[in-house]
């Protein structure tokens, strides 16, 4: 990187450096600064400034000379410090910062922290990714760099195994005291031991551990390409090859579309390996999905090249999070596996984006600024020469769409791996095969077809999967006295019944209450009804049925973090449970050979709610979960409950017919100018004033530019109209292809001065309509 330290030969009068800063603050622009003697700066550097009266941390994204005369105080005010920090001339012209400057004198930088410079190239991605996503630099950025809120850590506590004997033994802490040799921090044995955290705790409750320090190691591992290289089938070689060959081009966007269980992971290890072997200076970036998935993945990562590899996600720690973002500013972190903010990590060079399970909808980011980390990706590639490979059985109808246009490569795998084959599949009209009413006449959710097929798959001692991606036990309480629906406070939400913990839970906010014996509408007393199934009224009733079978739940409430993850799937693996009850935590990713059956409890689920991504993402989560059935020797089947079997998401997976499915979805969204084919922005006003929203809203409708290939429907009341008290307006902005959709929103936006009490949301490319 370029720091400044040339001579002046224009002109003896230009002798201030001053500095463009980007506040951490959401301030629509760059703020200039004047650089203290004695400073040296370069564009990515760190610094904290004066911002009115607070002092505040900012990025230099630029540095440029100007007469030293228009740096001095000019007026009491400024003698004063009242003076306000000059923004930017967006025009970049010298003359207009010279002319503006000296009627707003400039603040020097105050200091210079101590952490790594911004790389250049991550930079400018992070500012093109707030333009791309309509956020202020400042808010942008200072996500980016959250994880420098933390001090350094420099001692970290672990535990050891002692020479107490456990009051009682069980397998998960017979794995934990046999990995307790050498000590190891929390998250670390657990993981190692495949237990949950808390066994680790209760051991030391026992003394069976003991609690020491660790000695801090800032040393990072490093993988090697060629500690233990796959054993490709033909297939997967030929697929490896033609990787290699994109690879050598610089930018390749890729999509590996191969059916489950073809071995697509292994495919793109091979390429990693290749990265890391061929270019000593590039990093690699692995994005998934889940946590859950992380766990397995990391796994097979560290088998593969000998080394602990850096993970990335909501769950790891303050200290490791700074650690990490430094070695991958540093260069020092090699290899990066992680959610979708792991994209924006401070990389040097990337050679390799692997965005595995790329149709998933968890890489649109929904909470704070948004932006989709696949498309993000790809763009991030192309900037560094890398290539970025997009993996999934079920693309998403933008990367297929791409691919079929020639604009990606696609490589495709469309066998399993070994002998294993794809599982049957079979629908269940539920209209013919209603489940009978339970001992008590109690509503039951699983038809006599699929009853008899889990007995079946039971007697030979494999396992079942039954599919609902519904958290709880019932997604509905209401009074049957009065009719009242349980909601959650200020917000458009039912509450769900969680039984297992005895409360009523917002999953949109997080609210959560006892469950009470009065209804708190008419006070009638034990009048509550649960409507509706989740996964845990499925495993009530799968106990009732086969007493005898060890069942359990498998969703975020069961699995919170990844130590909990990875336990329940070691007892999964090691056949600890013959029927795993599972929301989409578990049915994408995960390779359970003994797993020969999958039961869709409610297939037409996720076709509900009008979302214009519906079919396409039920398609995909049906695929996915099915596709866990008979991933070894043992063939499998999967059975889809529904009552709409000539639904062509329905008729597209009974026959495994992904063409005439995806051919369908297209058809309709070209139709509609909806993407991948048109594009849509989102626009959601918050305000707990609900007549002063109202009245925004529509002096905004008035603002909306008059443009060829562009149509802005609204203001309407979103569907959640109401949440945490926030009343909430939706504008939809619909545009072709070859329309600047960002540039449209920005000129209507500028045209009108919001009012402070009204929250502005920006989404490029929405993915929830709520």
């Amino acid at each position: 990187m370029t720091r400044v330290t040339e001579n002046l030969a224009d002109s003896q009068d230009l002798l201030t450096l001053t500095a463009k800063v980007v506040v951490l603050a959401p301030v629509a622009e760059a703020l200039d600064y004047a650089v203290p003697d004695g400073m040296e700066l370069a564009a990515g550097d760190h610094v904290v400034v004066p911002l009115g009266h607070a002092r505040v941390r900012g990025l230099v994204i630029g540095l440029m000379r100007i007469p030293k005369s228009v740096t001095h105080f000019s007026d009491e005010d400024a003698l004063q410090n009242k003076s306000l920090e000059r923004r930017s001339d967006s025009s970049g012209s010298k003359r207009a910062l010279m002319r503006e400057a000296i009627d707003f004198p400039l603040k020097p930088i105050l200091s210079k922290p101590d952490d790594p410079p911004v790389p250049e190239n991550s930079l400018q991605f992070w500012l093109w990714a707030a333009n791309w996503t309509v956020t202020p630099p400042g808010t942008f950025l200072n996500g980016c760099l959250r994880a420098l809120k933390v001090a350094r850590a420099q001692v970290r506590m672990g535990y050891v195994r002692t020479e107490v004997e456990p009051a009682r033994i069980t397998k998960a802490r017979e794995r934990v005291i046999e990995t307790a040799v050498l000590p190891m921090g929390l998250g670390e044995l657990a993981l190692a031991a495949g237990v949950s955290e808390g066994v680790v705790t209760g051991l030391a409750k026992e003394g069976v551990l003991e609690k020491v320090a660790l000695p801090f190691d800032d040393r990072i591992p490093q993988p090697d390409p060629d500690f233990a290289p796959a054993r490709l089938n033909p297939s997967q070689s030929a697929a490896h090859q033609l990787l290699r060959m994109e690879l050598a081009k610089g930018f390749a966007p890729v999509l590996l579309d191969g059916v489950t269980g073809s071995g697509k992971t292994e495919v793109y290890l091979e390429s990693i390996a290749d990265v890391l072997r061929t270019d000593p200076t590039a990093q690699v970036l692995v994005l998934l999905p889940e946590i859950a998935l992380t766990q397995a993945v990391m796994g097979r990562l560290e088998a593969r090249f000998g080394a602990e590899v850096a993970q990335w996600h909501a769950n790891i720690g303050n200290a490791s999070r700074r650690r990490i973002w430094e070695g991958v500013a540093t260069g020092k972190v090699r290899l990066v596996v992680g959610a979708r903010s792991a994209l924006l990590l401070p990389y040097q060079r990337l050679g390799l984006i692997v965005i595995d399970e790329e149709h998933d909808s968890s890489y649109k980011q929904e909470e704070g600024v948004r932006y989709h980390a696949r498309d993000l990706a790809v763009f991030r590639a192309r900037m560094d020469g890398a290539m970025v490979v997009m993996a999934s059985a079920t693309p998403s109808l933008e990367t297929l769409t791409n691919a079929e246009k020639g604009r990606y490569t696609w490589i495709r795998l469309d066998q399993r791996h070994g002998t294993a084959v794809m599982p049957d599949m079979g629908l269940i009209d539920m209209k013919l095969h209603a489940p009978d009413k339970g001992p008590k006449n109690e509503q039951m959710w699983l038809s006599d077809i699929l009853v008899a097929e889990i007995r079946e798959t039971l007697k030979r001692r494999e396992q079942v999967l039954l599919f609902l991606n519904r958290r709880g036990y019932a997604p509905l309480v209401l009074c049957k006295g009065c009719g009242e629906k349980m909601s959650a406070p200020n917000t458009d939400s039912w509450l769900v019944e969680h039984r297992s913990s005895g409360r009523l839970v917002c999953h949109l906010t997080g609210f959560s209450m006892r469950k009470p014996k009065t209804c708190p509408h008419c006070g009638a007393v034990d009048s509550f009804v649960s409507v509706g199934p989740g996964v845990e009224r499925i495993l009530e009733e799968v106990q009732m049925r086969f007493p005898e079978a060890r069942a359990e739940v498998f969703s975020s409430d069961t699995a919170p973090d990844a130590a909990s993850s990875a336990a329940l799937i070691r007892r999964i693996e090691d056949h600890d449970i013959d029927i795993v009850i599972a929301t989409q935590a578990a049915a994408k990713g995960h390779n359970f050979p003994n797993l020969t059956l999958v039961g869709i409890v409610d297939a037409d689920l996720g076709l509900k709610g009008g979302d214009l991504r519906a079919a396409e993402r039920t398609f995909q989560l049906l695929q996915q979960a099915t596709g866990r059935a008979g991933r070894s020797v043992k063939p499998g089947k999967a059975l889809l409950q529904t009552y709409s079997p000539e639904h062509p998401v329905m008729r597209a997976l009974a026959h495994q017919d992904r063409e005439a499915f995806y051919a369908y979805e297209g058809m309709s969204r070209e139709m509609a100018g909806f993407p991948p084919f048109g594009r849509l922005a989102a626009l959601i006003l918050q305000a707990k004033d609900q007549k002063l929203l109202d009245r925004f809203s529509r002096e905004l409708a008035l603002f909306i530019p008059n443009t060829d290939g562009i149509d802005v429907y609204g203001p309407a009341d979103a569907p959640l109209a109401l949440v945490r008290g926030q009343w909430r307006k939706r504008f939809l902005v619909r545009a072709d292809r070859n329309r600047d959709l960002q540039g449209f929103v920005n000129h209507w936006l500028a045209a009108i001065k919001r009012p402070n009490a009204i929250r502005l949301i920006v989404d490029i490319e929405p993915y929830s309509f709520l």
